[in-house]
């Protein structure tokens, strides 16, 4: 009892009970510890999961334009293809228009049969997996290397034909020597000197004298002089075994070695050696024999 007359109680907690609370609050400040460990490993991991997510978006965009940029590259071989079909073609008209045949054995540019491989599919769903597209891209490449090669040398063959062609024609006699009258033709007729059948060799073109010869195709001159029947004369050798003679001349104007072309003026128009007037005798001679100067005039 105190002084002031109060009674105090004390009050005594068991052991067993303050242990308890003391382990409960340690169990306690371990499941908070716990709880927010677990939620900073929940957060990291929700982090790396956007990470993730963003990376393989990333990834799926980049799939899909790889697998567009593999339809345009289909696309570009089906035009490659259809281009080179169409060069084929055209250097196939080109040799029916220059009388020129097919090369043994190029026939076809895509193996036997030459059959042109059929147009690669460029409308695949993106999502969807591309490796038949792929795999039958890298054959049809193979295909078009083949093909274009093939190609470039019937080509390169072409050329070379169409320039010997070119050649051959240039070479050619095709115009007439001189403006004029023709007074005598090719072949059998009576002589106006001995007034027997002979063979006449070339053509006569009668016109004043002075008039100007020209070369009927290119060609080098081989000869230049003088005879007694001929009288003066020019002649001109034009390869592939094709000769024109320019006979009876007045002047000519080229000298042995010349390189001529087609219309360049080669002599002027006499009256020399056996002649009944002025006039030029032109004759065409191919490998040694006379042949009709008429067939080759296209003028």
């Amino acid at each position: 009892m105190s002084n002031t007359g109060s009674t105090t109680r004390k009050i005594s907690t068991p052991l067993i009970l303050l242990r308890f609370l003391v382990v409960l609050f340690v169990v306690g400040l371990a499941g908070v510890a716990y709880m927010a460990y677990d939620y900073r490993q929940i957060k990291a991991t929700a982090r790396q999961t956007r990470d993730l997510k963003t990376t393989l978006d990333a990834q799926e965009d980049l799939i899909t334009t790889q697998r567009r940029q593999i339809q345009t590259f289909a696309s570009e071989i089906n035009r490659l293809k259809s281009q080179l079909v169409a060069l084929n073609n055209f250097e196939e008209r080109i040799r029916i228009i220059a009388n020129i045949g097919k090369e043994d054995g190029r026939d076809n540019l895509f193996g036997v049969g030459g059959a042109r491989p059929e147009d690669l599919a460029t409308n695949l769903d993106l999502s969807k997996r591309h490796t038949g597209l792929l795999r039958e891209m890298h054959t049809q490449v193979e295909q078009l290397q083949t093909a274009s090669e093939k190609q470039q040398a019937k080509m390169v063959s072409l050329l070379g034909k169409l320039e010997g062609q070119k050649n051959l024609l240039a070479c050619t006699p095709a115009i007439r020597p001189a403006k004029g009258w023709v007074t005598s033709h090719f072949g059998y007729r009576r002589s106006p000197f001995t007034g027997r059948r002979e063979f006449h060799k070339g053509l006569d073109i009668a016109n004043q004298i002075g008039t100007d010869i020209v070369v009927s195709a290119d060609g080098m001159v081989k000869a230049v002089g003088s005879k007694r029947y001929l009288g003066k004369y020019v002649i001109i050798d034009h390869g592939h075994g094709m000769v024109t003679h320019y006979a009876h001349i007045d002047k000519a104007l080229v000298k042995r070695g010349d390189k001529v072309k087609r219309g360049d003026l080669i002599a002027k128009m006499g009256n020399t050696g056996r002649s009944t007037g002025p006039h030029v005798h032109y004759a065409v001679y191919l490998n040694g024999v006379p042949v009709n100067p008429a067939k080759y005039i296209l003028n």
